[in-house]
């Protein structure tokens, strides 16, 4: 839609006003201009666009079109802000409803237009709208992230100090080994974690950026399945808890990424050793489509179905006291989907409370 402006000029005049009217067209932002009412005389393309209408009559009130409401959701008074603008100003919170009830964050500049003393003309604002949608999602997703980081930090940090200075004052008053000892253990997991924390934020850095490289070999499912029970065979053990392999005679090898595939199937079975207290865990491999799926199975705690739909989400940790109770990050199976995607597999997750879950994972082969 071509930008409107009612004027009866010069020539030249009538020149410049269209070179004036070519380039605010060709601007990727909403400008619309209006008079000293608060009424539309003036908008282009990309105005229609971020109000979602087809045309714009000419000395229409803005405020008939442009209904904005601010973040708490309430009505903005558009005409009242637009008229405290004394001098330039912008603002960021405010958002746009549209029929079909989707909603953008739109950032906003209010300009005045002021004539020179004793020059003639029209009075008025000039208003610059832009969809930041992305941005501001990008900017709460930034505010979570380093909240929720602070947070988890802060607690095994300052675990790990207090241990380390008991450990210190009993050395320096009574030497007990014993004390000395199980100080000394419950600061090394708290760095444990620590690490791990560090290493799934590395790993979520990387994916996120587009950095991971998916470099195929030759798997032997078997054998990476036998490595995993038995580096977690100890840590059942200590729960009392049975960890087991389930394999089809017909698994073959498969090529994907090894590195990939042990970190997936590493997080579901630390995930079922974290949320079982008693029972099994079965690791069950079969052929699938020219690929395998391999499911972790678990006689843990359950996942609530509105969790279900959660579960994969970045930081997302459940409500449940029990799920409170073991150390986690929040990251992990968000991670674990970013990787499955990246090598063309897909999660199934099959889980009821207080029975256990099962998350499978198919993995193509990708040659």
């Amino acid at each position: 839609m071509p930008l409107k402006f009612k004027i009866t000029q010069p020539k030249q005049e009538q020149l410049e006003h269209e070179r004036l009217i070519s380039l605010i067209n060709s601007m990727a932002d909403a400008v619309i201009a209006t008079d000293e009412h608060i009424n539309i005389v003036l908008f282009n393309s990309a105005a229609l666009n971020i109000l979602d209408i087809n045309n714009i009559k000419l000395n229409t009130p803005l405020s008939n079109i442009f209904k904005p409401i601010t973040k708490d959701n309430q009505p903005s008074d558009i005409v009242a802000l637009i008229k405290s603008a004394n001098v330039p100003i912008t603002n960021r919170d405010l958002k746009l409803t549209y029929k079909d009830d989707s909603v953008i964050n739109i950032y906003i500049s209010i300009a005045p237009v002021h004539l020179g003393f004793g020059e003639k003309g029209q009075k008025g604002y000039i208003i610059l709208l832009r969809d930041i949608t992305r941005e501001k999602s990008l900017e709460e997703e930034r505010d979570e992230f380093i909240s929720v980081v602070s947070h988890e930090l802060r607690t095994p940090i300052t675990i790990a100090e207090g241990n380390i200075s008991n450990a210190q004052f009993v050395i320096d008053k009574t030497g007990s080994t014993i004390d000395i000892k199980k100080a000394l253990k419950e600061a090394h997991s708290q760095v444990i974690f620590l690490a791990e924390m560090i290493n799934d934020l590395s790993t979520l850095s990387r994916a996120e950026r587009g950095k991971l490289h998916v470099d195929i070999q030759s798997i032997n499912v078997s054998d990476i399945i036998a490595e995993l029970i038995e580096s977690y065979k100890p840590e059942a053990t200590a729960k009392k808890l049975e960890i087991k392999a389930v394999l089809s005679p017909h698994i073959s090898h498969l090529y994907s990424s090894r590195l990939y595939v042990r970190e997936i199937l590493q997080n579901f079975v630390t995930n079922a050793l974290k949320y079982t207290s008693e029972g099994e865990i079965v690791v069950h491999a079969e052929p699938q489509d020219k690929g395998v799926c391999i499911s972790v199975h678990d006689s843990g705690i359950g996942i609530s179905k509105a969790d279900q739909e959660k579960v994969f989400d970045k930081f997302f940790r459940s409500e449940d006291y029990r799920t409170r109770q073991a150390t986690g990050t929040g990251l992990g199976l968000y991670v674990t989907l970013k990787l499955t995607k990246l090598i063309h597999g897909t999660i199934k997750l099959n889980s009821e409370l207080n029975k256990g879950s099962t998350f499978s994972i198919y993995i193509p082969n990708l040659r």
